[in-house]
């Protein structure tokens, strides 16, 4: 009787906003195709994907939080970070755009002058790569969520599309990456307000996860995968996904970075 062969596979954590883009239903099939391996995504945070490679849970993160990342290979959980893709992050909020962060010309401007208003905003709160990356905003605007009202400022805990859905129940402002915004069905009264501010640039990065700390890792499948990721079909693939139209992700494969 002939043996009956099945496909290797890899774990592979990738963050919420990523897989809320719709872009892995059209990267896994290829991949599947062209390296017969089959891709199984763990889709969570940033925090928790950096958390699943510390522990060995993974065999390589796909993220978006630079100076997490680099940490993570400073501490030797990842030799490396690659760099894949980028987009960007933008504010949304209610169409009649109550505190007018349209006519901001800064991200900074635009949140503060959704703090002065105390109009309702809906974070991540999950330690995500979005809501890092929210609160680094904050930061950057001299304000500290930290003494935010709880009636104005939500954290949702949860992913990119859960707190999408609480923002647009609540008709309130919050910030997304633009793919995950524009995959979004359930958008209401919501209208992209902000965006183009070079601060919201947001760059995910692949990081296969070190085979020194948990020797039992498939790093060679993790290879072949950045390998596919960064070839010249993947990184078109990528190009090419649209949605209405709009290209969601520009990619950026590049040489491998150790350090910081």
């Amino acid at each position: 009787m002939p043996s009956i062969t099945s496909a290797a596979d890899i774990k592979v954590a990738v963050t919420t906003s990523f897989h809320n883009s719709g872009l892995s239903d059209i990267l896994l099939p290829a991949i599947k195709k062209d390296l017969d391996l089959d891709v199984h995504l763990l889709v969570v945070g940033t925090g928790q994907a950096l958390k699943l490679g510390r522990q060995g849970d993974v065999d390589a993160i796909l993220v978006h939080s630079k100076k997490a990342e680099q940490k993570f290979v400073e501490e030797g959980y990842a030799p490396y970070r690659r760099e894949i893709m980028y987009n960007d992050f933008v504010l949304i909020g209610p169409a009649t755009d109550p505190v007018n962060i349209k006519a901001a010309k800064t991200a900074k401007n635009a949140l503060q002058r959704i703090q002065q208003k105390s109009f309702e905003f809906v974070s991540r709160g999950d330690d995500s790569g979005t809501h890092r990356k929210e609160l680094a905003l904050w930061k950057n605007a001299d304000l500290d969520p930290s003494e935010f009202e709880a009636s104005w400022y939500k954290a949702a805990g949860a992913g990119m599309g859960a707190t999408l859905n609480m923002a647009s129940s609540l008709n309130a402002y919050v910030m997304a990456d633009r793919a995950s915004w524009l995959n979004f069905k359930n958008k209401r009264d919501l209208k992209l307000l902000f965006s183009g501010d070079p601060v919201l640039f947001n760059q995910y990065a692949f990081l296969p996860v070190s085979e020194k700390k948990h020797p039992h890792v498939k790093r060679q499948l993790a290879e072949k995968l950045e390998g596919w990721l960064t070839s010249q079909k993947g990184q078109q693939l990528i190009a090419d996904y649209r949605l209405a139209g709009e290209q969601l992700f520009v990619p950026n494969a590049t040489a491998v970075q150790t350090g910081s």
